[in-house]
């Protein structure tokens, strides 16, 4: 091939023509075998590990609040099974900063049956004998009427003051209120701490603030979950309206290929343009408001992500994103209108590949189910060793003592030295952890947990790409079609990529999970030093982010296209890797352009999908359409199923195109070495479709090639 010459040498020789040569070569041995018992050894080390998490976790942990003894409110089958919520005796302690970084205040916690509702002193509850069997249901048990108030206070067996409080995530909190531009709680501004001191109701915030930090997020959550059980079978009605038009662009670009592209493409132009109108639209409308004005700096994060929808600044970043796109979308199409033809032209004979090997359409359920399977195994092993750790105790006082916060054993705590030395002391529990080797190395097997999920993750989406490689190759070099092509190309393919090919699908993704580990630990390292003011190791932080993604891009388009090699060829992994990359070397420009452009077009696919979906649920769910206002769900945030349904599309969409893009690519490297394999002779005639040879001035000749 003349424009290749000049990269001979450093680039590898091309293809020479080979008359055996009908496809995916059917002898073929195992390839990188000391890779494949590398990850069967990982795999079953990883089975290991979840046996042994399962074992040891408890993810009732994660489920119900514990009590300072360690024991789950409102646990089935337990003393406290109807005592569902957690009581703190003084909820003025877990103002402290110590509560941030342990997660547990330093006050006697307990499960009760209901919050106090009412104010009470235990001074004032003890005359009275009705009040003082109403306070007993928030004091440990031991608690007599013949003991006095101090021996009580002093053994920390009841609080010294109730104030009325409401459940909150499983946990009572002060009923705060604002009343006259003052705090109030219980509708009182003022209450008696018990200890005969009248505090204002203020001064419960921070408590009630610092108390709730671990699980303000939880709130948020429980409301998305609400949203979830209203809204889900119409979650569900939109993805399946997002699959049935994936198929539809499919079975049309099977036959429509040229008009259905440039359709595409204007439809896509036409829907961000909406989109930059709706948003100016709803900028203008929100002039004048009262509050409009404010700006995302000023209103800061916001539980309640509608206050966002507003203020005009939001939809003024919508609708300067929404140019931005479309503008670039614009200036791309005109930059490359001349490598538009080519493109379709190897979009049209993806088309006719997909049109003989249809089950490979549903091959992404496939690679879905087995992907599901690896999240689900790696989610339910994280909970497990995350909760498999023990109770931990420490002594938490008030006043200054050499035992702060060491750890202290409960059961004989009120007779050890420790008491004895800190009388008002107490041994509460405070965290989950162990001393044993399984909890000295629990961050290990939590790390190996994340690197297995990486490794399996990459090898089953390795597996989809391989197989479909494998069919679509056999397809193009089938010299008639599809008399020489399998009986079932995708299932022929798919066993001996299992059969053959293990190790080598396990290789390239080891190299791949290695890079994605490597930038979780970057992130990590990222998160821990953001109170850092060092900004030189910030600035080495963020050029390495940003060379370990650009690397994983690399490694991730390399493996793709080893795959390819491997499929066609069955050589090692490290040897389809030269040869697909020599290849693609020895063809950069047609690579840059011709691959690329294609490459655009589907994502343009992609987009009018999201698109059409999104903008459909977002007039259903927000309501903005008269005739879906009674239909609708009433949501606390309705931006949650529109998300959902935005993004489920993508994936939907992704997993057809995705078909598509691993069809181009092969029949796209295929092309290559047709180019240099054949030169259009009767011996050597190029296996490329008419279409492709009239655009790229390549024939068939009667003659062999001069």
């Amino acid at each position: 091939m003349a424009e290749g010459e000049e990269f001979y040498g450093k680039h590898g020789e091309p293809r020479k023509y080979d008359p055996a040569f009908k496809g995916p070569i059917q002898n073929r041995s195992c390839t990188d075998i000391v890779c494949c018992i590398l990850f069967i050894i990982a795999i079953l080390g990883y089975i290991a590990v979840g046996i042994l998490a399962w074992s040891q976790g408890d993810p009732r942990k994660v489920i119900y609040p514990t009590d300072s003894r360690g024991q789950f409110c409102g646990q089935a089958g337990t003393p406290l099974e109807n005592k569902r919520l957690l009581f703190y005796f003084n909820i003025m302690k877990c103002a402290s900063p110590m509560v941030l970084l342990e997660f547990q205040c330093p006050t006697t916690q307990m499960c009760v049956e209901k919050c106090p509702e009412k104010f009470m002193t235990l001074v004032k509850a003890y005359s009275n004998k009705k009040d003082f069997d109403y306070y007993k249901n928030f004091c440990e048990e031991g608690v007599t009427d013949t003991m006095g108030v101090p021996q009580i206070l002093r053994l920390g067996l009841c609080p010294a003051m109730l104030t009325p409080s409401k459940p909150f995530t499983r946990r009572c909190f002060p009923a705060l209120g604002l009343k006259g531009g003052l705090i109030t709680v219980g509708n009182n501004s003022q209450f008696d701490d018990g200890m005969g001191k009248i505090r204002d109701a203020k001064d419960l915030v921070d408590g009630v603030k610092n108390a709730t930090v671990v699980i303000e997020a939880r709130q948020v959550v429980m409301k998305i979950f609400e949203d979830y059980t209203q809204s889900w079978y119409w979650i569900l009605l939109g993805l399946v309206i997002a699959m049935l038009i994936s198929l539809l662009f499919i079975i049309l670009l099977r036959f429509l290929a040229g008009i259905m592209v440039w359709i595409m493409i204007a439809l896509v132009i036409i829907v961000i343009g909406y989109g930059i109108f709706h948003c100016y639209m709803e900028y203008a409308a929100l002039k004048g408001e009262p509050g409009a004005n404010v700006t995302l700096q000023e209103l800061g994060f916001q539980t309640d992500f509608s206050v966002y929808l507003q203020i005009r600044q939001t939809w003024l970043a919508f609708m300067i994103i929404l140019a931005i796109v479309e503008v670039i979308i614009i200036l791309l199409l005109i930059f490359l209108r001349k490598r538009l033809l080519i493109a379709i032209a190897l979009i049209k004979e993806a088309s006719r590949a997909i049109g003989h090997v249809m089950c490979s359409l549903f091959y992404p359920l496939f690679t879905f189910l087995l992907l599901a399977v690896v999240i689900a195994y790696w989610a339910v092993t994280a909970v497990f060793l995350s909760t498999s750790n023990e109770p931990i105790y420490k002594v938490f006082n008030e006043t200054a003592c050499d035992h702060s916060r060491k750890i202290c054993e409960p059961a004989n705590y009120s007779t050890s030295p420790m008491k004895a030395q800190c009388p008002d002391s107490q041994c509460l529990f405070a965290f989950y952890g162990g001393e044993t080797v399984y909890h000295k190395y629990l961050i290990g097997l939590q790390f190996y947990n994340v690197f297995l999920f990486f490794w399996c993750a990459n090898f089953v989406i390795a597996l989809g790409q391989m197989t479909l490689a494998g069919a679509f190759a056999s397809y193009y070099w089938a010299f008639v079609k599809p008399d020489d092509m399998p009986a079932f190309p995708v299932f022929s393919s798919l066993g001996r990529s299992l059969r053959y090919h293990t190790g080598s699908l396990a290789f390239g993704s080891l190299i791949l999970s290695i890079i994605q580990i490597i930038r979780v630990l970057l992130e990590y390292l990222d998160h821990k030093l953001k109170g850092a003011q060092n900004k030189f190791a910030k600035f080495l932080l963020c050029c390495l982010k940003c060379c370990f993604w650009c690397l994983e891009k690399c490694i991730k388009f390399l493996n793709r296209n080893a795959y390819i090699m491997v499929a066609m060829y069955g050589k090692n992994f490290c040897t389809s890797a030269r040869d697909a990359f020599f290849l693609l070397m020895r063809n950069m420009i047609r690579v840059a352009v011709l691959d690329k452009v294609t490459d655009f077009l589907l994502f343009l696919g992609k987009l009018l999908i999201v698109g059409l979906v999104g903008v459909f649920a977002f007039f259903f769910f927000s309501g903005r359409v008269k005739a879906f206002e009674n239909t609708a769900p009433n949501l606390h945030y309705y931006w949650v199923p529109i998300l959902t349904v935005v993004i489920g599309s993508y994936l939907i969409a992704h997993g057809f195109f995705s078909v598509y893009a691993m069809c181009v690519d092969t029949l796209f490297l295929c092309f290559l070495e047709d180019l240099e394999r054949n030169d259009g002779s009767t011996e050597r005639p190029y296996l490329m479709p008419e279409s492709l040879r009239k655009i790229l001035n390549k024939k068939n000749k009667t003659q062999p090639a001069e």
